[in-house]
């Protein structure tokens, strides 16, 4: 989880970056993002409370005071705060106290919420946080590291166990229980779990699809935890040795993967990443089955900025944490993605992805 010196460190920050901007000694933010960010609060998205939250109220003196409602699940016992302030609406016992929606707003004070698109503030803060969540702090970058390798777990299963006559779902449900065993803990598993013959199916999520001897499975998946995740992925060949043009397709994304790689640093235009990959098909002929883009960034969300695709005004910067995904997709061959995250670093890059990367 995120630590509570690194959250207090980023409310710092905050008011360092916007405080010229605020009049009022004191705001309330009730942005799911911004509260994980600055607090370490959230709240279990399998539980009764998945579609309420709660307010942060900021000081300028420092201080941070988490309003919420007593229903919540115990993941909202982990923010780091001076002070919880939590609303008795309902006991169980007695009938709750109005719509659970108006709850906490009215116990906080019913005034404005600051970081609310309608507010005058809102678009303000909004991007100046966003901007900020660009620099991963400490904490924020173990956190990845362990949902990364939680999802290895899930990764190193697939290369164990997928075969001919299993279905999508058959292995959505066994990468997700060796990510959750990984974990101790139940976890959400999203992505793409997805046979592709070619360019009609570039992934999606897992069906009653049965897989057949040479498909080519893509497997791009997250694990979150705490709210952040990790996003990579590879590409089996199913039941038998690729053919040669399975080969041939793998070979070119590894080849444009090391290209973007070369160019990974602070400083660096994304469109110039995006060229790297793309330049690697481009030379070899296979540019039009690369559809999509070569990267982005990710975090407590994904994708987020920065994006590394054509036209990209974008530059990386140190903190950046990143993903390099060349793919390619031939009717008649199947369809192929490949995936490593990056934290990007003033002279270069760390990987923080440790999956292997094989069609077997």
């Amino acid at each position: 989880m995120l630590t509570a010196d690194g959250c207090r460190e980023r409310r710092r920050r905050f008011w360092e970056m916007c405080g010229s901007q605020i009049a009022a000694d004191s705001i309330q933010l009730a942005d799911p993002l911004h509260l994980v960010y600055l607090a370490n609060f959230y709240v279990e998205p399998i539980s009764l409370g998945a579609d309420f939250g709660g307010i942060l109220e900021l000081h300028r003196d420092g201080r941070a005071i988490l309003w919420h409602d007593n229903r919540l699940p115990k993941s909202v016992e982990a923010a780091h705060v001076d002070e919880r302030k939590v609303v008795n609406w309902y006991d169980g016992q007695s009938p709750g106290r109005g719509p659970r929606r108006l709850a906490v707003t009215e116990a906080a004070g019913g005034g404005r919420i600051h970081d609310h698109p309608a507010d005058p503030f809102g678009p303000m803060l909004i991007r100046s946080i966003a901007e900020m969540r660009r620099r991963k702090d400490p904490d924020e970058i173990a956190l990845l590291r362990q949902c990364m390798r939680v999802a290895e777990a899930g990764f190193a299963w697939s290369r164990r166990n997928v075969r001919p006559g299993m279905t999508e779902l058959g292995v959505y449900a066994g990468i997700s229980a060796a990510c959750i065993q990984a974990a101790g803990h139940w976890a959400i598993i999203y992505g793409d779990f997805a046979v592709s013959p070619g360019s009609e199916r570039r992934g999606g999520p897992p069906t009653s699809r049965t897989l057949q001897p040479g498909d080519m499975l893509i497997l791009d998946y997250s694990v979150i935890l705490g709210q952040y995740r990790g996003d990579f992925t590879n590409t089996l060949v199913v039941g038998q040795e690729p053919t040669a043009e399975q080969k041939r397709l793998y070979e070119l994304c590894m080849a444009a993967m090391s290209a973007g790689e070369k160019e990974l640093k602070a400083g660096a235009s994304c469109q110039g990443v995006y060229d790297a990959v793309r330049g690697v098909f481009h030379s070899a002929g296979a540019a039009d089955y690369f559809p999509h883009h070569a990267g982005h960034g990710l975090g407590l969300t994904h994708p987020e900025a920065p994006f590394i695709v054509r036209h990209s005004e974008e530059t990386l910067v140190a903190g950046d944490v990143v993903t390099l995904e060349p793919g390619l997709y031939v009717n008649g061959v199947g369809g192929i993605r490949i995936e490593h995250n990056y934290l990007v670093l003033d002279n270069g890059f760390e990987r923080l992805s440790n999956h292997e990367i094989v069609l077997r």
